[in-house]
């Protein structure tokens, strides 16, 4: 079953996230006509490789072009034009950027993977409850109101400057008619009544002034108090979302929301200040004793560029009039002189232009591709000295510097990156990872460079959580609870994780009782070793994983004979072995495990291979597979059949000529198991053998002399 048919069974509420995150940008569409096709591309390796991206992007156009040809022989005339619009669009968009297209697929093939695994997981955990309160809803909704209201409210101002400029023209005529009277006209009742009339216009033009300005200083309170309180609230909570998503969690498309509040209440803004600067012209032409203009007016504006100016310090205004050049300048630690003992600089271009083009929502951006930290030389040691935990413990910053120069003001804005962490060798890389989940976790603040001079703890249940999006983010399926009791078990005496507090010593630093080796080393293995070598078994479910022997051997003593399941190597880095039960002549239950196979034998034999290959030297000396069913009833073939990459092993005999002349081998895996043994069998007894070796083996030895071999101990591995 593909990805796409799974999502498509949610519940609505799912649903209802996987509808957030299909947009222009990847139509859903495309990902419904396309579903095995798109899941069978690496958009991920595609998304840091532009040569590759350029190619998927030109063969999904193909495949579009396929589709476009299906549906026209359907006589589909509503797909047909949507199809052709998605083509033209995806074309025009992603053209110049095809990595970009390789992002937003990989990006939204993760999130559902992570809904996915959300849908399977019994509650949801603390951190993305938080996120996806009622209360954080509601104050969406409440700030997109306000910003209505407030966008509405300029418009009436506007309405009302324009009817003050009315009026002062036609005070202005007026006046300028009687200052061209005769003075015998001046005298007259007419005059008297003209007067009278100007002086009405002045009170009625003094009362319009005071309560545009009131408004005005209404609409500059309102915005203030909503920058200030619920939109910074909002904009913190989208920088929490990002944190998190950048660990693997969920993914909010919020930001287009926020651009677009932001945006307008800009717009809002500039439209207000360009108002008080027709009021100032108004009072150039006529002023007069208590004018309100000139009392009010610069404080407002004062207020309104003040306003404008922490609108751009956010980076989310998208207005026409910046669409032209504008630079960004990226360096490293710029504001940081004394929190470690390396230095860096960024080599390559550090200065960029801004442009649309690099954006898929028209928006100005910019991407530095190429930009490298050197480190330099310093004399207070070498590098060398410094372990491993250190260097990775260590934070740094990228800042961004850019001036913009819009409708007279010159704003210079400034922003850093999350926290990152330098390494010198790709060794070093699993505990930086380690360190960047730690600090997102058990931090808001996105500039705390000395957090790891002290580190707080987490709570288990968040953690634990986190460890699932490693998995549903990387690999493609989260953990169930079954799997994350297990690991709670292995961090802590604890059988529950809801309570209870980690360390970052215990997650990262401390070796696990009786091993060479920490948690977080332990689990990065296993991921590793999924991703390279075991995924697609582990998307579909099969591989147990996480499950403690006690508990292996619980889950068996009661099943049928040959029934087996996959389980992750608790003293072997990035090992994973299977076990099986039988039963002995006497009925007693018998558990037998194979050494944990690592990412070496797995590169020289598909597991799903050995898993249908395997063999047994019994008693009788007639190898047998034990194999037979995946825990706790799936037969073995209809678990793993579409896994096989080739046809099952028959053992060749040496009369059977194979190409040139030559005996047909393969490797299969051999075991022996001795009768009188009730213990799981030594690893070290797996080895593999060609069968056409084992039949020449069969019709020259005795089987007595066979069995004697495989114990011998240049045997074993």
């Amino acid at each position: 079953m593909t990805q796409w048919n799974q999502v498509q069974q949610l519940e609505i509420k799912f649903l209802e996230q996987v509808d957030q995150f299909y947009d222009d940008n990847f139509p859903m569409e495309i990902r419904h006509l396309l579903a095995q096709w798109i899941e069978n591309q690496d958009w991920e390796a595609a998304s840091n490789n532009e040569t590759m991206a350029t190619i998927l992007l030109q063969n999904l156009l193909i495949q579009l072009d396929d589709q476009l040809g299906r549906v026209s022989k359907e006589k589909n005339l509503l797909l047909i034009h949507n199809l052709k619009r998605i083509r033209k669009v995806l074309q025009g968009k992603f053209h110049g950027n095809p990595m970009h297209v390789a992002v937003v697929i990989s990006n939204c093939l993760r999130e559902e993977r992570r809904i996915l695994a959300a849908a399977n997981m019994p509650v949801q955990g603390p951190l993305e409850k938080s996120l996806q309160s009622s209360s954080v809803s509601e104050r969406q909704r409440n700030v997109e109101h306000k910003v209505s209201a407030i966008k509405n409210s300029v418009q009436m101002t506007e309405q009302d400057a324009k009817y003050l400029e009315d009026l002062q023209d036609e005070f202005d005529y007026r006046y300028k008619t009687i200052q061209t009277m005769d003075q015998g006209d001046k005298n007259n009742a007419l005059m008297n009544q003209e007067v009278l009339t100007l002086q009405e216009m002045l009170n009625s033009l003094d009362f319009k002034r005071k309560e545009t300005l009131s408004k005005m200083t209404q609409i500059v309170n309102e915005t203030d108090l909503l920058m200030n309180s619920m939109l910074i609230e909002e904009l913190q909570d989208w920088k929490r979302r990002q944190q998190i998503a950048c660990i693997g969690g969920p993914l909010h498309n919020g930001l287009d929301q926020l651009q677009n509040c932001f945006t307008l209440l800009a717009e809002s803004l500039f439209q207000l200040r360009r108002q008080l600067e027709k009021l100032e012209e108004q009072s150039t032409k006529m002023t007069y004793e208590g004018d309100p203009i000139p009392l009010q007016r610069m404080h407002l504006l004062e207020r309104v560029t003040f306003l404008i100016y922490n609108l751009f310090k956010k980076l989310l205004i998208k207005l026409p009039e910046l669409n032209y050049q504008v630079k960004v300048k990226a360096s490293i630690d710029k504001n940081v002189s004394t929190l470690s003992n390396r230095r860096f600089v960024l080599c390559g271009t550090h200065v960029k232009a801004m442009s649309i083009e690099e954006s898929s929502n028209g928006s100005l951006s910019v991407e530095f591709r190429h930009l490298q930290p050197k480190e330099m030389k310093s004399s207070a040691g070498s590098k060398g000295n410094e372990g491993c935990h250190m260097v990775t413990e260590e934070l740094h910053s990228i800042t961004f510097e850019t001036q913009i120069c819009l409708y007279g003001l010159t704003i210079d804005l400034e922003t850093s990156s999350l926290p990152v962490v330098m390494i010198s060798n790709v060794s070093q890389l699993p505990n930086a990872w380690a360190s960047i989940i730690w600090y997102n976790v058990s931090t808001n603040d996105s500039q705390n460079l000395v957090f790891f001079n002290n580190p707080p703890s987490a709570t288990l249940s968040q953690l634990l959580e986190v460890m699932s999006w490693q998995f549903s983010s990387y690999v493609g399926r989260g953990l169930n609870s079954d799997q994350l009791n297990m690991l709670a078990e292995k961090l802590t005496v604890q059988s529950s994780y809801s309570d209870g507090h980690l360390t970052w010593a215990k997650f990262c630093k401390e070796h696990l009782p009786g091993k060479s080796f920490t948690f977080w080393t332990w689990l990065e293995a296993i991921l590793d070793l999924i991703k390279k070598h075991i995924l697609p078994l582990w998307i579909d479910g099969y591989v147990m994983g996480f499950v403690s022997k006690e508990k292996e051997r619980f889950l068996l003593k009661d099943k049928m004979p040959g029934t087996f399941l996959l389980r992750f190597s608790e003293s072997h880095l990035g090992g994973i072995t299977f076990t099986w039960v039988d039963h002995s002549e006497n009925g007693e239950v018998r558990f037998h495990s194979v050494e944990p196979y690592n990412k070496g034998r797995l590169s020289a034999l598909p597991f799903a291979d050995i898993l249908r290959d395997y063999k047994v030297i019994m008693a009788e000396n007639i190898p047998e597979n034990p194999l037979k069913y995946l825990y706790p009833d799936i037969p073995k073939d209809k678990a793993f059949g579409k896994h096989y990459s080739s046809q099952p092993c028959e053992v060749s005999r040496p009369t059977e000529r194979g190409d040139k002349g030559y005996v047909p081998s393969v490797f299969i895996p051999i075991s022996t198991i001795r009768s009188d043994s009730t213990e799981p069998q030594s690893p070290s007894d797996l080895l593999p053998m060609s069968p056409s070796v084992y039949a020449v083996l069969r019709e020259n030895l005795s089987p007595t002399t066979i069995e004697t071999a495989m114990k011998s101990p240049y045997s074993a591995e």
